[in-house]
């Protein structure tokens, strides 16, 4: 229903339209003008911009783990970092995907559901070439793999799967497992086609092959866990628990009585191949420092002190001096 409006408010009108103030557009524009927001009930909003936050920084943590371990395992440069993290329907998230990809779905136990990760054939195709010893050749054609392709690949598959647990452990102790494996996503049934999916996007180079990660959730398999998605929370998680006196004490304890190599450098010198291989027993080997010189007296190979030579009961001993420091004239070696 129509405001009605009062003689004084008409006069107040009439004034500001006489002097400019309000333009005669702007009340045909609003008069009786609803404000509406369009909501799509299939694209349905379940994560608010904290949830894919601290969803953002956990699987940044996912992909730091991801690079060390794929760096160490192909012997190559390897290069992922998150993109995005976007909520879509399951079926946009099926359709994103292309004819042939490799596909891990993972259950992360205690939760109901599973977890998959699309991998991009051209990263795929990189990381069997470093496994089997060969030189990452680039763009690779898209094909099914072999048995023994998918042997390999289910190896380092089912070690990056502990990676999802070690980045949330803050959240919540989970138990990540590789159950399945597919190359045709028409075939994956994770959730119905309508149900909201967190999708995490990351960007990964291997040697010269580049292509994208795609980590889908399923709302349904984390609901469980939305409440301990925020902020305060996961910084409260995150925090260091204060140690107990007495362990701190058992500790330091323990910690004194452990073995450890000391060992004192005497010299050094620069020899020819050819000497060294004409070196009998009996020769002498004259260093370039002298008796007078003081030492570097090394802990478990590490520079910790500055000593002088002598004897100690008949014994060849070392008196320390004083602590190592690095701008010594020795340069931390004599």
């Amino acid at each position: 229903m129509s405001e009605v409006l009062s003689q004084a408010e008409i006069d107040a009108l009439l004034s500001a339209l006489s002097t400019g103030e309000v333009r005669a557009e702007d009340i045909l524009d609003n008069d009786g003008a609803q404000k509406i927001r369009v909501y799509d009930f299939r694209r349905a909003m379940r994560f608010s911009k904290d949830h894919i936050r601290i969803i953002h920084r956990i699987h940044e943590h996912v992909a730091r783990l991801l690079t060390t371990h794929l760096s160490g395992q192909l012997r190559s440069i390897v290069q992922i970092q998150v993109e995005s993290v976007d909520q879509v329907p399951y079926e946009e998230f099926v359709r994103s995907m292309p004819a042939l990809t490799v596909v891990q779905v993972m259950e992360f136990s205690p939760l109901e559901g599973k977890v998959a990760m699309e991998m991009n054939p051209q990263i795929v195709f990189a990381m069997l070439d470093r496994l089997m010893g060969g030189v990452i050749q680039g763009p690779y054609k898209e094909r099914e793999l072999t048995e023994i392709e998918v042997a390999l690949l289910n190896r380092v598959l089912r070690t990056m799967s502990d990676f999802f647990a070690e980045a949330w452990h803050n959240v919540a102790d989970l138990q990540p497992e590789l159950v399945s494996m597919e190359s045709n996503p028409q075939f994956l049934q994770l959730t119905t086609p309508n149900e909201t999916v967190l999708v995490v996007t990351m960007s990964a180079r291997v040697g010269s092959s580049s292509g994208l990660l795609n980590i889908c959730i399923p709302h349904i398999t984390i609901e469980p866990l939305i409440p301990k998605l925020s902020t305060q929370y996961f910084m409260g998680a995150n925090k260091v628990r204060e140690v107990p006196k007495e362990d701190t004490e058992r500790i330091t304890s323990q910690v004194r009585k452990a073995l450890v190599n000391v060992s004192v450098l005497l010299g050094t010198t620069e020899a020819t191949v050819e000497e060294l291989m004409n070196i009998e027993r009996g020769d002498i080997i004259a260093l370039n420092t002298s008796i007078y010189s003081p030492v570097t007296v090394f802990v478990d190979e590490v520079p910790s002190f500055v000593g002088s030579l002598g004897k100690s009961k008949h014994r060849s001993a070392v008196k320390i001096l004083g602590p190592w420091k690095e701008n010594n004239d020795n340069d931390g070696r004599l």
